[in-house]
């Protein structure tokens, strides 16, 4: 079984050092970038399986490094986690709007750390097991769960794992209400405080691009999401 590798693109030797440490001894290869362009660089020749991305960086802040990794298709499947000093929401929405799959604010607990690692890459990964048939379709949505893929009007919709998870989620009980705690509980494996807005943001990317059927997502006002029933 080949080892996971973990991009670290930090331009502070301390929390390089730290974070490698934790990495390695939890079993992970580790390779590092110190600053914007290196990253964009390590990502396309490494082809990391997660990478874990400070904010802020000389040259290309960690915000642009990512709006470039999500538009290469080389890139735009690795999942990554934003590390950051900075705690401010608007941060973390900007993040999230850009496909960040978790964020992690400095300073960090290395054991929560390499929780939140392992569990973004079993999102990644992890195929949702079905509860319908492996094939789902309704006018000019179709979604494949064995294959973890959607299409829209016969296009493929780049969907990230996460991405894919709380769509499967809604979809396995259409038209049932799931809150915004159970969705994060199911679709992150965890539970962050305050941090309700994570799920808002998501369904707003998942929206976007389902284009024409962005309304199959329901909002249930005060209480959370569902997928409309047909």
């Amino acid at each position: 079984m080949s080892v996971e590798k973990i991009l670290v693109v930090e331009d502070h030797n301390d929390t390089i050092e730290l974070l490698k440490y934790n990495l390695t001894s939890s079993g992970y290869e580790v390779v590092t970038a110190m600053d914007g362009h290196k990253a964009l660089d390590q990502a396309g020749k490494e082809n990391p399986d997660l990478i874990l991305l400070d904010l802020m960086l000389p040259g290309i802040d960690g915000l642009e490094v990512c709006r470039r990794l999500k538009q290469e298709v080389a890139t735009q499947h690795i999942p990554v986690i934003m590390l950051t000093a900075k705690g401010e929401e608007v941060d973390r929405v900007v993040g999230l709007e850009l496909g960040v799959d978790d964020y992690i604010v400095k300073p960090f607990s290395p054991r929560e750390l390499v929780l939140r690692v392992k569990a973004v890459l079993r999102r990644s990964t992890e195929v949702p097991e079905p509860r319908r048939p492996g094939k789902w379709s309704r006018e000019g949505l179709s979604v494949d769960f064995e294959a973890h893929t959607v299409e829209c009007d016969g296009d493929l919709v780049a969907l990230t794992a996460t991405e894919f998870k709380l769509f499967s989620e809604l979809l396995q009980h259409e038209g049932k209400v799931r809150t915004r705690d159970h969705l994060l509980d199911t679709v992150w494996d965890t539970h962050f405080e305050g941090y309700s807005r994570t799920v808002d943001t998501h369904i707003r990317r998942l929206r976007q691009k389902l284009g024409p059927y962005a309304d199959y997502i329901e909002t249930v006002r005060g209480v959370g999401y569902r997928f409309k029933h047909s």
